[in-house]
């Protein structure tokens, strides 16, 4: 692959001065993927500091009353970082990193994976600085009603509509809903997605986001004339996305050989029993004790292999350990797993990438199904579903491949070149007001 050119690096002025020259931070490095792109959109480019400017941050204390009855304060966020296409859209994590710098960053992603893949949303994102595991079922219900009445201002069906992301699930959204609802003095299903099936919720939603990844991984193997069966796949992370790309690899006759999760990292070159693997976390909560070799994290990220595909947390793919990555291609499940500088290091080493904002976003084009039907109160088959997803990704992925060749970029820049561009058409359409 070509090296992209031009390329910009953040400038001052790109970078507010609440973040670290030395550590960009998640949304330091948004901003250095936004002036990479700049230099390709032509007459729009005079609109895009839009997109370096969240349109809506909101900062609330989140207070609750615990078991024991002391009283806990958690710091929530909920960002909006683009409305131009439609109403904000985006999940709601709990993690006792959550940052501001990270949440306005997926935001950021989120409008640009939504604008990717042409579906009519903006792009916004939520979350709470709480460790889940250390909150009783009672704690966390109350943390999220107490976070969803203190965002309540800013979220709706027609303005921003927030789902699950890392720690969250369909009971959480059952309890957001919930809570809106009664504060709105009707039921409103659409205001969150990925509930559950009995409250609205879409079949397929729950495996969309790693059946995309599959999908698009597919996709890039043909072009790239590798057969997926017998194909070697490495997964970190083995959650809700990893563990589905795993399934449905292992399902199209590829082996997976590793896998990563928060305890321990797990190796077997015959590949491992995925769905005994599955059914071993569903019971433990990790890998860990899986009947398999353990090994190290050096060792993980230099297992040779096909495809690799992070599907954890952001910034996993670094400069250190980019230059050891054993594989032909990168599928990034996570949101942000690789940083700018470990994307070159892979781009000159010829390994192909295929980013998050089309790779993994499949679980926002399911969010999008389950939102029109919420409206319409018409809901689809599982297959129906399936179908509609596939056709979508891989027609995405297909444009971003060509916008790839003709310039000679590579697909993370392809994909920002043709989402930012849908963004700043919207935007310049609607004008300033007032």
């Amino acid at each position: 692959m070509s090296s992209d050119s031009p390329i910009i690096t953040a400038s001052a002025h790109a970078v507010p001065s609440y973040l670290n020259a030395d550590n960009l931070g998640p949304w330091g490095i948004y901003l250095q993927q936004v002036d990479r792109v700049t230099p390709y959109l032509g007459s729009l480019a005079r609109w895009v500091e839009t997109l370096k400017r969240p349109k809506r941050a909101l900062v609330v204390d989140v207070p609750i009353e615990m078991d024991d009855g002391t009283i806990a304060h958690f710091e929530g966020y909920r960002v909006q970082h683009n409305t131009s296409r439609g109403p904000g859209k985006g999940g709601v994590r709990f993690h006792q990193d959550v940052t501001l710098s990270e949440v306005m960053a997926l935001s950021a992603w989120m409008s640009v994976k939504n604008a990717a893949v042409n579906v009519p949303y903006g792009g916004a994102k939520g979350g709470i600085r709480v460790d889940p595991r250390k909150l009783s079922r009672a704690e966390l219900e109350r943390v999220t009603r107490r976070y969803t009445s203190e965002i309540n201002i800013i979220i709706g069906p027609n303005k921003d509509i927030p789902a699950p992301d890392v720690n969250t699930n369909e009971q959480v959204m059952a309890w957001m809903m919930d809570t809106y609802s009664m504060n709105e003095g009707s039921t409103s299903t659409g205001v969150v997605t990925g509930k559950p099936i009995s409250l609205g919720g879409s079949l397929g939603r729950r495996e969309a986001t790693g059946r995309g990844v599959f999908v698009v991984g597919a996709e890039a193997a043909r072009n790239l004339g590798m057969e997926i069966k017998g194909a070697r796949i490495v997964v970190q992370g083995f959650g809700n996305v990893g563990s589905v790309a795993a399934k449905l690899f292992h399902e199209a006759g590829a082996k997976v050989i590793a896998v990563q999760d928060h305890k321990t990292a797990l190796f077997d070159p015959a590949g491992l029993d995925v769905p005994a693997l599955i059914e071993h976390v569903t019971h433990n909560g990790t890998i860990e004790g899986f009947r398999a070799e353990t090994i190290n994290a050096e060792q993980f990220w230099q297992t040779e292999c096909e495809i690799l595909i992070p599907a954890a947390l952001e910034g996993q793919i670094t400069a250190a350990n980019a230059p050891h990555i054993k594989a032909r291609m990168v599928i990034e499940g996570a949101n942000g797993p690789t940083t700018p500088e470990a994307d070159d290091i892979l781009r000159e080493r010829n390994i192909l990438v295929a980013p998050d904002v089309i790779a993994n976003a499949g679980g926002v084009t399911v969010s999008y199904f389950e939102w029109v039907q919420d409206f319409s109160s018409f809901f689809w088959t599982e297959e129906e579903i399936n179908q509609r997803l596939v056709r979508i990704m891989q027609e995405a992925f297909r444009a971003i491949w060509q916008v790839s060749q003709e310039n000679k970029v590579t697909l993370r820049t392809a994909a920002f070149i043709i989402a930012c561009t849908r963004i700043l058409q919207a935007r310049e359409m609607r004008g300033l007001y007032p």
